[in-house]
């Protein structure tokens, strides 16, 4: 069964003001990955389809590789602020279920999902993207593990201890459904592909520059957090503010405008849909 959470407007507002964009080395393994399996390609590509794309950071990245590019998301409200952006005149939003996508058969080039396919009901998503894929096309899921690392010269350590304790108080929170791990979640889709063609790679780490704000921001949009969060709002906002200032103590400054680095690590499938003969 498919899981619906993050569609409302505050919530959606927090994704795009925090949320991070899958890196460019990233896009560019997938591309690769798609352009090895066409005999003969050129760039522009007919068609992507991000699915689960939320506020559109992740789907921005295609318009200049692809003719049409199209953001599906069952949210209305992270539809509304995907579309309000500034973006491509070759790229448009959706809305629709990740299960019933609005799309003729085999005719798209790339399926992609940027971290959101662990709320998927996994079989009939892989069945859909299975239908829309033209032969040769490619299926590409990528997400990031949620025990981000920060860097702040001889603050590091103290800094990624405090950060752990700040993960593991937000972990009962954790939505039954996705299990312990999200790599071994979508190590279980991976297992779901049928496509002989498909490589697993763990883990891509990426550096990010960002303001400590952001960062506590990009973990308040977790699921563990929102859950805290629903269940006591007054405890939620304390620990996240104990948690800054703890932060901000460790590093030796008094400003959430100082910038940490911030370290991602990236995991993701890849798969390519059988050429006909």
């Amino acid at each position: 069964m498919a899981q619906r959470h993050f569609e409302g407007k505050e919530h959606a507002e927090s994704y795009q003001r925090y949320r991070v964009s899958p890196p460019q080395e990233l896009i560019d393994e997938v591309l690769n990955f798609l352009q090895k399996r066409y005999e003969q390609i050129q760039e522009p590509l007919d068609l992507a389809v991000d699915v689960g794309c939320g506020s559109g950071q992740g789907t921005e990245l295609l318009a200049p590789h692809f003719m049409t590019v199209v953001g599906i998301d069952i949210s209305s409200a992270q539809l509304e602020i995907a579309s309000a952006k500034d973006h491509a005149a070759n790229l448009c939003y959706r809305q629709s279920p990740a299960e019933e996508l609005p799309f003729e058969d085999d005719i798209a080039d790339l399926v992609i999902s940027m971290t959101a396919a662990h709320w998927f009901d996994h079989p009939r998503f892989l069945q859909e993207a299975d239908r829309i894929l033209r032969p040769g096309g490619c299926l590409a899921l990528l997400s990031y593990t949620m025990d981000f690392e920060l860097e702040y010269g001889e603050s590091t350590s103290k800094l990624n201890e405090i950060c752990q304790e700040f993960y593991a108080t937000l972990l009962p929170f954790r939505k039954a459904y996705l299990g312990p791990s999200s790599l071994q979640l979508y190590k279980k889709i991976y297992d779901l592909v049928s496509y002989n063609d498909k490589e697993w790679h763990q883990c891509l780490k990426v550096p990010m520059m960002m303001p400590l704000s952001r960062f506590i921001g990009l973990v308040e949009t977790f699921a563990t957090y929102q859950g805290f969060l629903e269940k006591d709002p007054v405890e939620a906002k304390r620990l996240s503010q104990t948690i800054t200032d703890r932060l901000l103590e460790a590093m030796g400054v008094s400003s959430t405008d100082t910038e940490v680095i911030v370290a991602v690590k990236y995991f993701y499938l890849l798969a390519a849909k059988p050429q006909t003969s």
